[in-house]
């Protein structure tokens, strides 16, 4: 049965789908069967991995509001052990939607039940919101990964998101823990960085991950061409980063 991780912060501009896609190419790419559901109504992971998404038939809000099944929603893609749940600009009105059906909180963690044996891993790229779509994926989860930009407002709103977390262990999800806190936009030569390193391992005792994402052109270039990072350029700092962070998250999971 596959372990499925949320990556989520309700703040933007993190570096939240670049991790959800890139973590999931490179683990892929570590020889795992990967899934990674776009939830996010923006749907830039789905484009990050080379599909219009103008062309998707059916989406994560077809999963949602239960007119489709995950077999039918889930796409092969052209990367290594990875498969997509793809998003659609609908999934920006479902929260209206799915507030008025059966077991609204649960949904994500139901269509997602019948595929898990086929995955090693099942990540979820969340929205940058603590609304309905992202309380579903806390739901349905084992673990959450934090990425955090180490800039001067990188701590904000997170009491708000472990005030969340701990609510839906109380309510909904007992078995929910942190998987970890990544550190992206990493630049070693700045006071201010290491000032946030500090706070964050503070904050986050024994969670952060050893590997940084580091500012680099080659990750923000990537998306544009519909490729992870270690496909657009594998020589690249980013690609090598998240090659890293993929071999520290297969070795905290290893089984």
């Amino acid at each position: 049965m596959g372990k499925t991780v949320a990556i989520v912060n309700q703040k933007g501009g993190v570096g939240k789908t670049t991790t959800a896609v890139n973590l999931a190419a490179a683990v892929g790419k570590c020889g795992k069967r990967v899934l990674l559901a776009d939830i996010d109504p923006q749907g830039n992971a789905t484009s990050g991995l080379g599909i219009n998404k103008k062309n998707v038939e059916r989406s994560t809000y077809d999963l949602l509001i239960g007119t489709a099944s995950a077999e039918q929603v889930r796409i092969k893609t052209a990367f290594e052990g990875l498969d997509l749940l793809p998003s659609h600009m609908n999934l920006a009105g479902a929260e209206l939607e799915i507030a008025e059906l059966d077991s609204r909180m649960t949904r994500i963690k139901s269509a997602l039940a019948p595929i898990k044996a086929d995955y090693d891993f099942l990540f979820l790229d969340c929205p940058p919101s603590l609304g309905l779509v992202t309380l579903n994926a806390l739901c349905a989860v084992d673990t959450v990964l934090v990425p955090i930009q180490c800039e001067y407002y990188a701590l904000e709103g997170l009491s708000q998101l472990m005030n969340t977390i701990r609510l839906v262990k109380r309510k909904y999800n007992p078995y929910i823990d942190m998987e970890g806190v990544l550190l992206t936009m990493f630049d070693g030569r700045l006071n201010l960085t290491q000032q946030v390193v500090t706070e964050v391992k503070r904050f986050f005792p024994q969670k952060v991950y050893g590997t940084v994402i580091p500012r680099n052109v080659r990750l923000s270039e990537a998306p544009s061409f519909g490729q992870p990072v270690m496909y657009y350029d594998r020589a690249s700092k980013g690609a090598k980063a998240y090659m890293d962070l993929a071999e520290e998250f297969l070795k905290k999971n290893s089984r």
